[in-house]
């Protein structure tokens, strides 16, 4: 390991945050409500191959293009809100 590593690890504070799981709940609800809303206001959702999903009239059966769009969409709504939802204590 390199001594730069190592120096740098001994300044670094405990946040003490450790591994739980409601952060992961907040952010598959925000990704599946992403992937419902997004491929209906986006423009040309159903351009190029289509992605394989279950129900597909509920998602508005989309292209991988614009599957990929609300999925990333998702993940940072969720990630803004599961930090939101931690800096204020509830989670």
């Amino acid at each position: 390991m390199s001594s730069l590593l190592l120096a740098v690890q001994s300044t670094v504070p405990n946040t003490g945050t450790e591994l739980n799981f409601s952060g992961t709940i907040i952010i598959i609800a925000s990704s599946i409500l992403a992937l419902l809303i997004i491929p209906r206001v986006i423009r040309y959702p159903h351009v190029g191959p289509k992605m394989p999903l279950p129900f597909p009239s509920a998602f508005n059966n989309p292209s991988v293009g614009a599957f990929l769009a609300a999925m990333s969409t998702g993940h940072i709504v969720g990630i803004g809100a599961v930090l939101g939802l931690t800096n204020l204590g509830i989670i």
